[in-house]
């Protein structure tokens, strides 16, 4: 078992479409999406020999808005104008998560080692993540720390089945591949998720059934090292 459970909490997050992220005024998601939150795990530690699958989230705080003003440049022209950005305010989730070996990349075979990258994992999580973490966009900082999942009182623990309708759920990159038609381009996935008592159960990406490709990209590869060549040989 290799999951890891962690929680984090920030003053705002702002979950949009990729779509909606080029310019103009943007609004959050009620809750944040499988990739923001694959985002944040990528953020706390990351090796192309594994990809993180975020198995649920758990939603702490009730849903609040916060309007902002921003100023950003026109589309055309050297003026600036006003937009207006609806955040997430006082968000605080509870997420379970784990990995599995990448078989995208074969050059990394000999880096399968399930104690070790879990291990890394939850030592990275203790001390807050490797990188900066994010809720969405990078005016939104984040901050992690390890817990329980299920531990202590959420707002929605007593409210019952909640849908949010047809929603975002991620992008697959060709790195990550799981099928014919997600290999060599990018493809993006839709669900429509139900929050059970304060509780989403993510779908696998390759569950989704409704994707649709957004453009072609070849995969990256990774080299060895020598040393680990040479065992491999």
């Amino acid at each position: 078992m290799n999951n890891v459970e962690f929680e984090v909490t920030g003053r705002k997050a702002l979950f949009t479409f990729p779509e909606f992220k080029t310019g103009g005024e943007k609004s959050s998601m009620a809750i944040p999406t499988y990739e923001a939150l694959k985002g944040i795990l990528k953020s706390i530690y990351w090796k192309p020999t594994i990809t993180w699958i975020i198995d649920e989230v758990r939603v702490m705080n009730p849903f609040r808005i916060e309007a902002s003003g921003k100023i950003i440049p026109k589309m055309k022209g050297n003026k600036n104008d006003m937009a207006l950005y609806n955040y997430l305010r006082d968000c605080r989730y509870q997420v379970r998560a784990h990995f599995i070996f990448n078989k995208n990349h074969p050059e990394c075979r000999p880096d399968w080692n399930e104690k070790k990258h879990l291990e890394i994992s939850k030592r990275m999580i203790e001390k807050g993540g490797r990188q900066d973490i994010f809720l969405g966009t990078r005016e939104c900082q984040g901050y992690v720390k390890p817990c329980k999942f299920g531990e202590g009182i959420g707002f929605f623990d007593n409210y019952g089945d909640i849908p949010f309708g047809l929603m975002y759920h991620g992008l697959t990159y060709p790195d990550e591949a799981y099928s014919k038609e997600t290999q060599g381009c990018i493809t993006m996935r839709m669900w429509c998720p139900v929050m059970h008592n304060g509780v989403i159960k993510f779908i696998k990406p390759e569950d989704c059934v409704m994707t649709k490709v957004i453009c072609k990209m070849q995969p990256k590869t990774f080299e060895m090292p020598e040393e680990k060549k040479e065992k491999v040989d």
